[in-house]
């Protein structure tokens, strides 16, 4: 087959990597200097450092070039980016099927990334998501992962899954798109707490409980918006936050530790480099909670300190002043 990834970021590069052992890729960038960079230096040593790119991956930055011939459409963008270029997409062909590999909600309209996609015009038949537990590092070196292809079309999940899956990559399929988008989203806002929690070296037992809990919150609010409880027990849920909440490659975990030892958010974000979707994720998950009337204390305590009402200290003291309850 032949994929179009669009999207040079460590996630798109791994990807594109990865599938040129059994497809032709065509790995696109924005940046027509960075595509330069890629293609002559085989790597991507802006976000992938280390990890040398396929002889055979084509690298560059005219969009059309890399759509033409393509049956398949892998967005991976920044979901603040996912609006520009799907609509660039449409611009070129009209006909291709599609998957993302973006998480959050878009700023400013606070859309999943379904609903860009509609708007733009897609039809919900043709697209679809693709999510689960995998660091970008781990997969561009040959490391096992499994991922979810989610479309509300069992035909497109099935193809897709099937183009995806094989080396090293196990996918499934899932007709619950609003779930697999949102567990992806929420889990980072809990992935910041659990870099809090590290941050202030209170022990793996309460790392275990924000994990715990936070999932009871994703799962709460997540029903609420139309996912299937289910999903949040799966990869793209339970597995996504597991990860994120632990691994040392997280930059939502990243964001929480470094909050922890008092750095302030913005040389946070300058620093990382990369995109943190949390931070904006958690302002979304704390109005869509309070406008549903549903209880996410961990989410506020996240907000509170990003927002800069409270020290880590002071959120972790609120969290554990609540009165008992049932779990």
């Amino acid at each position: 087959m032949h994929l179009a990834v669009l999207g040079a970021g460590a996630w798109g590069s791994a990807l594109a990597a990865t599938l040129a052992a059994r497809h032709e890729i065509a790995l696109w960038s924005r940046d027509p200097a960075h595509a330069q960079a890629m293609s002559q230096e085989r790597e991507n040593r802006r976000y992938l450092p280390g990890c040398p790119l396929p002889a055979s991956l084509r690298i560059g930055a005219d969009l059309p070039q890399a759509l033409a011939g393509a049956d398949l459409v892998v967005c991976v963008v920044p979901t603040a980016a996912l609006r520009a270029t799907l609509s660039a997409v449409r611009r070129v062909r009209d006909d291709l099927p599609l998957v993302w590999a973006c998480k959050g909600f878009e700023p400013d309209t606070s859309l999943l990334p379904h609903e860009v996609a509609a708007s733009v015009g897609f039809s919900a038949s043709r697209c679809g998501v693709v999510s689960g537990p995998s660091f970008a590092r781990e997969v561009a070196v040959g490391l096992p992962a499994a991922l979810t292809v989610a479309s509300e079309d069992s035909g497109h999940a099935a193809a897709t899954a099937l183009a995806l899956h094989g080396g090293t990559l196990r996918v499934y399929t899932s007709n619950d798109v609003v779930g697999v988008e949102l567990g992806g989203a929420l889990k980072n806002v809990m992935a910041i707490a659990a870099g809090m929690s590290d941050g202030m070296q209170l022990g793996d037992n309460a790392r275990a409980a924000l994990v715990t809990r936070g999932l009871a919150e994703i799962v709460r609010l997540g029903s609420r918006l139309g996912g299937n409880p289910a999903t949040f027990n799966g990869l793209t849920g339970l597995g996504d936050l597991v990860l994120t909440c632990t691994g040392g490659q997280s930059r939502n975990r990243q964001v929480g530790l470094k909050l922890a030892t008092g750095v302030p958010l913005r040389d946070i974000l300058a620093q990382l480099g990369h995109v943190a979707e949390g931070v904006v994720t958690a302002a979304e998950a704390r109005r869509l909670a309070r406008a549903a009337g549903i209880d996410m204390p961990i989410t506020e305590a996240v907000c509170a300190v990003l927002d800069g009402d409270a020290s880590p200290a002071q959120a972790l003291q609120a969290l554990l002043s609540r009165d008992p309850k049932a779990e």
